[in-house]
């Protein structure tokens, strides 16, 4: 038999969403906001000279800027107002979480709820503040120094530079919060992703013309393209996986009435850390080394060093990714599931895993399992990202193709698709009820 939430999810179409006014609204507004921030990535710098800049770009393109570029949306090859785009607020949320693990007053604020939840808000605000003041500072030093980017150097330009980049930041964190309120989505998840889907068309029309030239063999060109569809096939089968553990209720009497035990399932995602660990992992190796990029050549030793060694392709950008991603798949895993929480609310309702004895024994084997799942998560998660980085490398691909991107891409649209559905689910059940309580006062 067909169940209420089935028949209603077969029904979705574009009438439904021609009704949801409230879904119209919310769509209509995220939109307008993304629009706002693709204007924002075209008004660039003040006191930039846009043709000397584009060619030191040009000449680190292929290396960990090219990433950062395409993360921007474009936004650090034009040097725009956005070229720090969201990062800062990311590396600013990881160092908030790692400190919850340390500190007793952050765990605590975590465990009071939406009170404390807005305190680490308000907490991790100051220190993207921080954050993209640093990074600011470090890209006007860079522009400074690299020659003749700037028109008129000085501490103007400087102080001009951190405040716009800065103002452009927390401008771009109070826009993803508005999205995410009253829009549809995770507004930082949705920035990023239209950052990357904007500039995927000229990378695609740059590679192609590459082919045209001969600079790209077709073959190539054809291999990158089957790749990118496994690629796409293999994260929906991931990202869609669970692990059910079967719970278990056992019989139960209400009034003068026996229910008969029931069972249900515990779905564990196989990917439960989602497309944080590959934006945590990135932003990581893109804080230390901001600096680096635009001084290399020029400034201290240590810097061009940094700068080599986490270049694509080396031993030790590689090395730091892999292990980077696979921590903060096990450690987001651990913020967003706790295995004694569940086990205690399952012992609380009576429901229990076959076999287990409820309470600390049914902690440890959702544990046991998790910890497996999310291994292979990782694993999963590893190699994704390592395609851009063997294209880039030794295939000769001229843009930041590949696993992260896409894997970006294909999970915020997975999200964001399904918000769009329980929306629409939300507004036929209403209208259901409404319809019933009519036909109730008509009879």
């Amino acid at each position: 038999m067909v169940s209420a939430a089935e028949q209603l999810a077969a029904n979705l179409n574009f009438s439904a969403l021609a009704k949801a006014d409230e879904l119209k609204k919310r769509i209509w507004f995220t939109v307008g906001a993304l629009l706002v921030y693709r204007l924002g990535t075209y008004i660039p710098l003040p006191g930039i000279d846009p043709a000397a800049w584009q060619q030191i770009f040009n000449s680190q393109a292929g290396g960990i800027l090219g990433m950062f570029n395409m993360f921007s949306g474009g936004g650090i090859n034009r040097m725009a107002i956005f070229a720090l785009n969201i990062m800062p607020y990311i590396s600013a949320s990881i160092i908030i979480q790692l400190m919850t693990t340390v500190s007793p007053t952050l765990e605590a604020l975590k465990k009071e709820g939406e009170s404390g939840r807005k305190i680490m808000n308000q907490y991790t605000r100051y220190l993207t503040v921080v954050l993209a003041a640093f990074q600011s500072y470090g890209i006007a030093i860079g522009l400074q120094g690299s020659g003749s980017v700037v028109s008129e150097p000085g501490y103007f330009f400087l102080i001009s530079t951190t405040i716009t980049l800065t103002g452009g930041t927390m401008f771009l964190m109070w826009l993803g919060e508005q999205i995410t309120a009253r829009g549809i989505g995770n507004g930082i998840s949705l920035i990023i992703l239209a950052g990357i889907v904007a500039e995927l068309p000229s990378a695609i029309a740059g590679t192609l013309e590459l082919g045209r030239q001969g600079a790209l063999s077709t073959g190539l060109i054809l291999l990158v393209i089957v790749m990118a569809v496994a690629v796409i096939a293999f994260i929906v089968f991931v990202e869609r996986a669970q692990r059910r553990l079967l719970i278990q209720y056992p019989k139960r009497q209400v009034g003068n009435r026996m229910f008969e035990g029931q069972s249900s399932h515990l779905p564990l995602k196989l990917n439960t850390s989602g497309v944080i660990p590959p934006i945590f992992a990135s932003s990581l190796l893109l804080l230390p080394t901001t600096v680096a990029n635009f001084n290399a050549g020029s400034g201290p030793g240590w810097l061009n060093t940094v700068t080599t060694l986490l270049g694509h392709g080396r031993p030790l950008f590689l090395i730091l990714y892999i292990a980077l991603i696979v921590f903060f798949a096990f450690f987001y895993t651990a913020i967003v599931f706790n295995p004694t929480e569940t086990a205690e609310n399952l012992k609380k309702h009576g429901g229990f895993v076959p076999g287990i004895r409820p309470g600390e024994r049914t902690a440890e084997y959702i544990d046991y399992v998790l910890s497996r799942i999310t291994a292979v998560g990782a694993l999963y998660l590893a190699i994704v990202c390592l395609i851009p980085e063997i294209l880039i490398s030794y295939a000769a691909v001229p843009f930041y193709f590949g696993g992260t991107s896409l894997l970006i891409v294909v999970s915020v649209t997975m999200d964001t698709v399904a918000q769009v559905q329980g929306y629409l689910l939300a507004h036929q059940y209403e209208g259901l009820i409404k319809r019933s309580k009519l036909r109730g006062r008509q009879r």
